[in-house]
């Protein structure tokens, strides 16, 4: 299948394989995004090879980062990204993705039932709502956001969702690093440090991403 081949190609050169019955997953839920597309505006990107790209490879490229990771909350997630193409590959993972826009949360909450994503849980409210809830009282691993607000909003949304010793995960575009030295004394007042930082480009268009992991240290966790 075109699509199939497309994505492996574009993963292998980051070095992430995966099966065959997973890539297959993988398009079909982005196919079905597109479908739902030509009713419900979820996506500006209508061209499935752009879509690859763009969506899928862009949340994917952070499947090498979570070998210790179990939890996983997705902040202003959208049609499902990163959370829905990271389940999917990781189907041991506990994804919470939250969308204040509820038809975004009602097709992810279609997906989850279409592809039996048992590990997927769609949330519709504000991400300031989710500490009230029940499913974040132990916290998260990571939490992550992808081109959502600014920095600075990221982080102190969210703190109160991280678990002690838990990252905060900043999908960021050319622009993160000019953000994150912006900062200045802010992040250490939050007790919050930036522990790594990963440029790359995409691998058709050569659009430039950032990723910014912040650890958080437990006394400083809300």
């Amino acid at each position: 299948m075109e699509w199939v081949d497309n994505l492996r190609t574009q993963l292998r050169q980051h070095d992430i394989f995966l099966d065959e019955a997973v890539l297959l997953k993988e398009v079909d839920f982005l196919m079905e995004l597109l479908r739902w597309n030509k009713t419900y505006n979820l996506t500006s990107i209508t061209d499935p090879v752009e879509a690859i790209e763009k969506h899928l490879i862009d949340s994917m490229l952070l499947l090498p980062y979570l070998d210790d990771v179990e939890s996983i909350l997705d902040i202003g997630s959208g049609g499902g990204f990163p959370g829905i193409p990271l389940q999917i590959a990781r189907p041991q993972l506990r994804v919470t993705s939250v969308d204040a826009v509820a038809k975004k949360i009602t097709f992810q909450r279609h997906v989850a039932r279409q592809l039996k994503l048992n590990g997927l849980t769609p949330w519709h409210g504000r991400i300031e709502e989710v500490p009230r809830q029940d499913f974040s009282v132990s916290g998260f691993d990571f939490v992550v956001a992808r081109a959502f607000s600014s920095l600075r909003d990221l982080i102190r949304l969210a703190l109160p969702c991280v678990k002690p010793n838990g990252q905060i995960v900043a999908m960021k575009g050319p622009d993160g690093e000019k953000e994150l030295n912006e900062m200045g004394d802010w992040l250490v007042e939050q007790g919050v440090c930036c522990d790594r930082q990963i440029f790359y480009s995409l691998p058709q268009s050569e659009a430039r991403r950032s990723l910014l992991f912040f650890k958080v240290k437990p006394q400083d966790v809300v």
